[in-house]
C-alpha cells in the first residue's frame, strides 16, 4: 500500500495496513533548507526543494504543500508581516481601510504567491506521485478576519446579512483555491479555519456550516477529499464541523482524541491529530517524541484515523523529533519499546508569579502559542495591545508565547489549559475567545477602581 493509498483509505474511513503518518511541514521547510521563512515563502523552487527534504527524512504518507493562511488575504490586499522564523502575519484589513465589498475579486491562478505555491505543488506531485498531497486553504470565517479584522465580531450582532455576504464572498474564494490544488494535483483539500474557535456553536451554525458544507460538496464533485482544520479550543464546534460532511477533522491538542473519535465514529467522517507542536515536538526530546506518537496511535485507533501534529510544525522542530515519530510508526516493535520506556516529559522548574494586588497596575498576561504565527493569538494580543494603550501607564500587558520554555512555565504558573488566553492580574479572564475590546476594557476598569479603593482605604 502506497502512502497515498494508506491516507485516502483512512481519510474516508476504509482499511488501512497501518496508521498514516502527515507531518504538517511549513515553515519547518526553511529550516530543513537554512533559509528563512521569508525566503522560503516566497519561492517556488524553494517549497518544492523543502517538501522533497521532508519526504525524504521523515517518510510521511501524506504532506502538505506548504502551510500559509496569508495567501489569499495578502493577494486580496490585507497588509502582511513577513518573519524569518514563521509564516506570515496579516497586520492591516483592507475592508476597514476604505475598501468595500464590492472592491474584492476572486484571486486568479497568476496572481502573488497562489502561482508560487501552485507551481511548486505540481513539482511536488510530479516528483512523489505515492504521497498524498494536502492543500491548506483559508476557511470563510478566518479569511473574513483578515478583511475585516476584530470589527467582524461586533457585525454579526449588528449587520448579520452584510457579514453572511462576506463569509460567502469568502466562501467563494475558497472553492476558487481548491479548484487551482486539486488541477495542480493535491488530493486533500484541508479548511483551515483557526477563527472557528472562537464562537460558538450557534454562530457556527449560523455564519460557519452552511458555507463549508458547500465548499466541501464542491471539492467531492471534483474528485478529492476535504479536511476540516481547527485547531485551539473547538471542541464545543466539533460535531457542528462533522455535520458539514468533510471527509475528515483535524484538530490540535486543545481536544481530546477520544472526544473527536466518539464525536465521529459511524459516521463516516474520519479524525486526525494531534501530537503536542511546543512540549513535545519542539522543546522535548526523540523520546517523548516517541512516546506522544504512541500516545495518539492507541487513542485514534486503526481505523479512520490519520497521525498529525495538531497544527504546522514550528520553524525550529528538532528533525530527530519527527524522525523518531517516522520509526514509531512504521515499526509496531518500536512502538512497544516507547510504551515502556518511563516518562521523561519535559519538566520545568517553579516559577514564583507576583503579588499583583502589592502592585498600583493592573497586570495582563496574554498566553498564546505565538502571535506572529496563529491567528486566534494574533488578534488576541491586538486586542489587549489596543485596549491597553488607553490606560496609559496604569496597565501593563505581556505576551507569553508557549514556543518557549518561559512562556510554558508562565503557563503553568497561571494554571492556562487552553491557549489562547487572558489573564489579568494572574486570574484566568478570557480562554479561548477573543473578548470585545468594550468588554475587556469594561474589565480592567473595575480592577483598577478595586486597586484605588483598597488605596484610598
Amino acid at each position: 500500500m502506497t502512502g497515498r493509498e494508506r491516507v485516502l483509505n483512512a481519510i474516508r474511513c476504509k482499511e488501512t495496513d497501518r496508521i498514516p503518518w502527515v507531518p504538517f511541514v511549513g515553515s519547518h521547510a526553511g529550516a530543513l533548507l537554512g533559509v528563512g521563512a521569508e525566503e522560503y515563502f516566497k519561492s517556488a523552487e524553494l517549497i518544492s526543494e523543502g517538501a522533497q527534504l521532508a519526504v525524504e527524512r521523515y517518510k510521511p504518507d501524506g504532506l502538505p504543500v506548504t502551510f500559509d493562511l496569508q495567501i489569499e488575504a495578502e493577494v486580496l490586499g490585507c497588509d502582511v508581516k513577513y518573519s524569518q522564523d514563521n509564516p506570515p502575519a496579516v497586520f492591516g484589513h483592507p475592508l476597514i481601510k476604505g475598501k468595500s465589498l464590492d472592491d474584492l475579486w476572486i484571486p486568479q491562478k497568476d496572481e502573488g504567491r497562489i502561482k508560487t505555491v501552485l507551481q511548486a505543488a505540481e513539482t511536488i506531485r510530479q516528483k512523489n506521485p505515492d504521497i498524498a498531497l494536502y492543500a491548506t486553504i483559508t476557511g470563510p470565517f478566518t479569511l473574513a478576519l483578515h478583511l475585516l479584522g476584530t470589527d467582524i465580531f461586533m457585525k454579526m450582532f449588528e449587520d448579520v446579512d452584510w457579514v453572511k455576504k462576506l463569509i460567502a464572498y469568502c466562501s467563494e474564494v475558497a472553492k476558487k483555491m481548491s479548484e487551482y490544488y486539486i488541477e495542480a494535483g493535491c488530493d486533500v483539500i484541508a479548511l483551515v479555519d483557526p477563527m472557528t474557535s472562537q464562537i460558538g456553536p450557534d454562530m457556527f451554525k449560523q455564519f460557519v456550516s452552511p458555507y463549508a458544507a458547500d465548499i466541501f460538496e464542491f471539492i467531492r464533485q471534483k474528485g478529492a477529499a476535504g479536511s476540516f482544520f481547527v485547531c485551539g479550543h473547538a471542541q464545543q464546534n466539533i460535531e457542528a464541523m462533522r455535520d458539514c460532511k468533510p471527509e475528515n477533522i483535524s484538530i490540535d491538542e486543545n481536544i481530546s482524541l477520544e472526544f473527536v473519535r466518539q464525536k465521529c465514529e459511524g459516521t463516516q467522517v474520519s479524525f486526525g491529530g494531534n501530537l503536542q507542536l511546543t512540549t513535545v515536538l519542539l522543546l522535548g526530546s526523540e523520546i517523548d517524541s516517541a512516546k506522544d506518537a504512541v500516545r495518539c496511535i492507541d487513542s485514534g485507533g486503526k481505523t479512520g484515523f490519520i497521525l498529525a501534529p495538531g497544527c504546522d510544525l514550528p520553524y525550529a522542530t528538532p528533525p530527530e523529533n519527527l524522525e523518531a515519530v517516522t520509526k514509531v510508526v512504521q515499526d509496531e516493535y518500536e512502538q512497544q519499546i516507547a510504551r515502556n520506556i518511563p516518562d521523561e516529559s519535559i519538566k520545568f522548574e517553579d516559577i514564583s508569579l507576583p503579588n499583583y494586588q502589592d502592585s498600583q497596575k493592573v497586570t495582563v498576561n496574554v498566553i498564546t502559542l505565538d502571535s506572529e504565527a496563529c491567528a486566534p493569538c494574533q488578534y488576541m494580543v491586538d486586542a489587549v495591545k489596543t485596549v491597553c494603550g488607553k490606560f496609559g501607564g496604569k496597565v501593563e500587558w505581556q505576551e507569553h508565547k508557549i514556543k518557549t520554555r518561559d512562556g510554558l512555565k508562565v503557563m503553568a504558573a497561571l494554571g492556562v489549559q487552553n491557549i489562547p488566553t487572558v489573564c489579568i492580574d494572574g486570574e484566568i479572564s478570557f480562554i479561548s475567545r477573543i473578548p470585545p475590546k468594550e468588554e475587556l476594557e469594561e474589565v480592567i476598569s473595575k480592577k483598577l477602581k478595586q486597586k484605588q479603593g483598597v488605596l484610598d482605604e
